[in-house]
Parts: C-alpha cells; sequence; structure tokens
C-alpha cells in the first residue's frame, strides 16, 4: 500500500534541535523515531527528505495525531519495545532529547544500534554553566528553556552531561561519527568536548558500532 501522508499541516520550519537531526540524514533512507511525539520530524523528513521513517512513541494522544497525519507510528517504550525491532533494520534510529529520560539509558543505546547502522542522538547537556551556576546559587534544582519543568514535573532521571556521553561511547566501544554541540539559542558550536560541557546547552551526537 502506498503511503499517504497528508501534507497540509506539515511545516516548513522546524524547532532547531529537529532542524539539526533532520540536516544529518540522507535523502531516501530509513529511519526510526524513537519517541517521536506528535511526528513533526517525521512528517517533515517525508516531504522535504522522502525518507522512509517510522515512529514509537509512549503517549497515546500523540500516536493519534501520527496517525491523523498518516505517519506509521506505533504505541511503545523504548526501555521495553525495542526488542520487537530486528538487527539492521533502518540506516538510522533518532532518539531525540529521550536518553535522559528512559530506565536503561545504556541498554537503550545498544538497542538502537541493534536495529539501526546509524544512532543519532541529542541531550540536554546537564553540565551546561547555567545549570551549574542556577544549582550553586540557589540550591534547587535548575530550569532553563530547554529544562522547563520542575524537578517533579520533569521526565528526566538520568541526568547526563556531555562528558557522560563521551564516557559511556567509549566504554561500550561504540564509534562517534560526529558530535555537534548546540549553544542555548540552538547556534551549532565548534568548541571541543570539554569546552562544550560548559558552553553548549544541548548536543548532538552520530554513534555507530
Amino acid at each position: 500500500m502506498t503511503q499517504q501522508l497528508d501534507h497540509g499541516t506539515a511545516s516548513d520550519k522546524l524547532r532547531p534541535d529537529l532542524k539539526l537531526i533532520a540536516d544529518q540524514l540522507d535523502s531516501h533512507c530509513t529511519l526510526l523515531d524513537v519517541g517521536c511525539a506528535d511526528g513533526t520530524l517525521l512528517q517533515w523528513l517525508f516531504k522535504h527528505k522522502n525518507i522512509d521513517g517510522r515512529g514509537i512513541e509512549l503517549e497515546v494522544a500523540n500516536v493519534q495525531s501520527c496517525v491523523e497525519k498518516g505517519l506509521f507510528v506505533v504505541q511503545g517504550d523504548a526501555d521495553t519495545d525495542l526488542n520487537d525491532y530486528g538487527d539492521d533494520s533502518f540506516d538510522y534510529v533518532v532518539l531525540s532529547r529521550t536518553l535522559q529520560a528512559v530506565h536503561r539509558p545504556r541498554d537503550v543505546l545498544s538497542n538502537l544500534l541493534r536495529i539501526g547502522n546509524k544512532a543519532v542522538v541529542t541531550i540536554p547537556n546537564f553540565g551546561f554553566w547555567r545549570v551549574r551556576l542556577s544549582l550553586a546559587l540557589s540550591g534547587r534544582m535548575p530550569m532553563t528553556s530547554h529544562l522547563s519543568k520542575m524537578w517533579y514535573e520533569t521526565d528526566n532521571i538520568h541526568f547526563c552531561t556531555i562528558r557522560d556521553m563521551f564516557e559511556l561511547i567509549a566504554l561500550d566501544g561504540y564509534h562517534l561519527e560526529r558530535f555537534v554541540p548546540v549553544s542555548q539559542s540552538g547556534k551549532p558550536l565548534t568548541h571541543g568536548p570539554r569546552r562544550s560541557n560548559l558552553l553548549a546547552s544541548q548536543a548532538l551526537f552520530i554513534i555507530s558500532k
């Protein structure tokens, strides 16, 4: 059956972190978006890069929104349901600002690289200087534009920095193909890992086995 995707609601403008992901992907590739939310990225990629995308999303309302747009998205949990996907099923697997919210990040990352040839992972950087300063001065869990919920409402359960990600990638023997630190305004930075751990509010990693 030919995919009939609703182009009417597809935006030509993406959130900066999603646009950064989109810029890394090859046209006409296959992709699984884990934690795809309302399908904004999947819809944009289909319209603008002719990418054959699938999605898995925990929230039922988001799944319904994706289906209404004509997207191939199923309800599922990254911690438990990635085992349903076969080895090397996709060119890319995307995990956008979700790794810190799963119960077993290391296992999830392993599954991403089992399912896809490459994993594109973005994280909010809890080592960002504003986060450090806020915690030091207020003595309370920080809030920024990318960490915008109170501690008792946030989905984040594993607080990860850029340095933590580099160490995990090295520990499990993965290959880091690309690292892009991003400023609070959404601008890519050119700093290395050490300075980025202080100056970047989030970061993108492209990882392979």
